[in-house]
């Protein structure tokens, strides 16, 4: 905060709120919040409504609670001049407009609202021990959920049936919740890599991709499988094996003080040059804790220097819209000397006899 001349700074995302101070509380739409931090040098206040009151006493008990009627806007006046704050960092990638402009609207002239989005993100980006550990569990959670899945796959079984199967089997197994809808698609679907499950039927001869993950402890798993429904044929096999050998590539290249440009090219550069140029699109991976997708990047786009305690997926993926796709993911730490893959499953077990 000092570094950015910043008085205060208001934190209204649920992720960072829990981070900074316990209060678990989720926000279940864009317009509706269970709250905010507003800390300074010497202050740490929460405010928030009568349904968390109680929460906030258990939950955040180093901070001092201001309980609201009419959001955020009502009390922010008194709040900050209490607290002598003129220049107030703000989220801008979280706060609403309505938001915003409530807030400004009772704020004296010389006091200004400055984006500060990455001050608590950037805090998060290396994980400690207790937290990799938590993601340890979420992944084990998410695996097992899948191979019971995978044990009950039939012909004939639609991508929404296996969706909920797989959800039912994440949550039975310790999942808190989803860490984002699963993506289950079968056929020329899985050439989509954000496809919605729907009614398509699986059948022998296709490929089926799974993207799923659940929340554990409040930290979050993500993982891609692509199975051979039947025999692989020899174009599952080729896509397969080069995702496979792209992924290990930019495993290799994980390590402290690399780019994370780099570790994109060594994925992207052999896919290209096994046949497949321009066929994976987006970026190899991200950072992945209280949110599925946080900071650092992998792309080819935006350079990282990555740094011991970051977790990364590491997903490569072909897509060919005439036949279907092919996404492998694990979750890696960076380390000092090599990644440490986080995920159990085997890659070589991928063919189902339905």
């Amino acid at each position: 905060m000092s570094s950015e001349g910043l008085d205060a700074i208001i934190i209204n995302s649920a992720e960072n709120r829990y981070y900074l101070s316990g209060f678990n509380a989720e926000d279940t739409q864009i317009n509706e919040s269970s709250g905010a931090l507003i800390i300074s040098g010497d202050d740490l206040i929460i405010t928030t409504d009568s349904r968390f009151e109680t929460q906030v006493e258990n939950e955040a008990s180093l901070y001092s609670k201001v309980i609201y009627k009419k959001g955020l806007g009502s009390v922010i006046k008194a709040i900050v001049t209490d607290i002598s704050a003129k220049k107030i960092g703000f989220e801008a990638e979280r706060l609403s407009h309505f938001t915003y402009n409530s807030i400004v609207s009772e704020l004296e002239v010389d006091m200004e609202l400055i984006p500060a989005d990455n001050i608590v993100s950037e805090l998060r980006i290396v994980k400690n021990q207790n937290e990799i550990n938590i993601i340890k569990q979420a992944i084990l959670i998410a695996e097992k959920a899948f191979l019971k899945t995978k044990k009950d796959l039939k012909e004939g079984m639609t991508e929404k049936e296996i969706a909920w199967l797989l959800e039912q089997n994440l949550r039975n197994g310790g999942g808190e919740s989803l860490s984002f809808p699963s993506i289950i698609a079968c056929g020329k679907n899985s050439a989509l890599p954000h496809a919605i499950p729907g009614n398509k039927k699986i059948r022998k001869g296709e490929p089926l991709l799974f993207d799923w993950g659940i929340k554990f402890e409040g930290y979050c798993s993500d993982t891609s499988r692509t199975l051979s429904l039947g025999e692989p044929g020899k174009q599952f096999m080729k896509v397969y094996e080069t995702v496979n050998k792209a992924q290990s590539l930019a495993i290799e290249k994980i390590k402290d003080g690399a780019h994370s440009m780099e570790v994109d090219k060594a994925a992207r550069n052999y896919i290209n040059e096994n046949g497949f140029e321009g066929k994976f699109g987006h970026g190899l991976g991200h950072g992945v804790g209280l949110e599925v997708h946080e900071l650092p990047r992998l792309s080819p786009i935006k350079d990282n220097i990555l740094k011991e305690g970051m977790i990364v997926t590491v997903e490569p993926g072909i897509y060919l819209p005439e036949w279907g796709g092919v996404r492998l993911e694990n979750m890696a730490v960076v380390r000092d000397g090599c990644a440490e893959v986080l995920n159990t499953l085997s890659y070589e077990d991928f063919v189902i006899d339905l």
